[in-house]
């Protein structure tokens, strides 16, 4: 049994491996694509609102993502950010944002990434985020480690808010907006800086890199965030929601740190009025 179970879990380990493959692939043309188009745009068309921006940029790239990984897994299902879900009973679900930063693209702001990951039923096991412009991969397996360009990553080892550097993203929605303009009032006086970057994948990555100590949002999507999730808590990090619960398969908010600064950042949070 104990030779057998060895034998399941080599397997497992070389087909998430191959799929990371695939990833890093599809992740990296699209990348090259939006690296060459990049400072070119001349017009975006708004989704929801004068805020939510695409371009055909976003749309080229996401296409080559979906035929890369349409060839190599046919039957696995697929949310992505500017297509409707396909074959939603797969076991196997891939969680794409071709493009994340579009508004900072769109106007020649070189901070953004593409972003995929793949959920094993519900389980993110396999997240990439690629920076095009300064060609850094991030990589993760589920219970392997997070990695940048092969290197193995760590989260920071700062334990005092005071010294941290934080960011968050603001949500479309008025409400929340203002939430946050009160939990950002609460950080600026108690953290060392506060930073808005217009990428939440990329700010993960750094989460787990350690060149933030922390990130959070309260209105993120699925494909904004599962693969920095992984990178997060593979590089030794922790997220939660802004209580401190459970991030769910479909949660919204998301509060992402080194781990040492996670409950001074909860107590800040707890003692903001809703």
């Amino acid at each position: 049994m104990a030779i057998e179970a060895e034998a399941g879990a080599e397997a497992e380990t070389q087909l998430r491996s191959e799929f990371l493959t695939v990833a890093v692939e599809a992740a990296r043309e699209a990348g090259a694509f939006l690296r060459e188009r990049f400072g070119t745009i001349e017009r975006y068309d708004l989704k929801t609102s004068h805020h939510d921006l695409v371009t055909e940029a976003d749309r080229t790239a996401e296409r080559l993502i979906l035929e890369r990984i349409g060839k190599a897994y046919p039957e696995h299902g697929v949310l992505s950010e500017e297509s409707p879900p396909r074959r939603t009973d797969a076991p196997y679900r891939w969680v794409i944002d071709p493009l994340d930063g579009t508004t900072n693209y769109a106007h020649g702001i070189p901070f953004f990434g593409v972003s995929l990951a793949l959920e094993e039923r519900g389980e993110v096991v396999v997240g990439v985020i690629y920076d095009p412009l300064r060609e850094e991969l991030y990589t993760a397996i589920r219970g392997e480690g997070a990695r940048r360009d092969g290197q193995p990553l760590s989260v920071s080892r700062i334990d005092d808010l005071k010294k941290s550097l934080l960011a968050t993203g603001f949500p479309l929605r008025s409400r929340l907006k203002e939430r946050n303009l009160k939990i950002l009032r609460a950080f600026l006086p108690k953290a060392q800086s506060v930073r808005r970057f217009g990428s939440a994948a990329l700010c993960l990555a750094y989460v787990a890199c350690g060149k933030l100590e922390a990130y959070w949002d309260l209105s993120l999507h699925r494909w904004d965030m599962a693969a920095g999730y992984l990178l997060v808590r593979e590089a030794g990090g922790v997220c939660t929601d802004l209580r401190g619960g459970e991030v769910g398969p479909e949660g919204r908010e998301l509060l992402a740190s080194n781990g040492r600064v996670h409950g001074q950042l909860l107590d800040v949070m707890r003692g903001i009025p809703e």
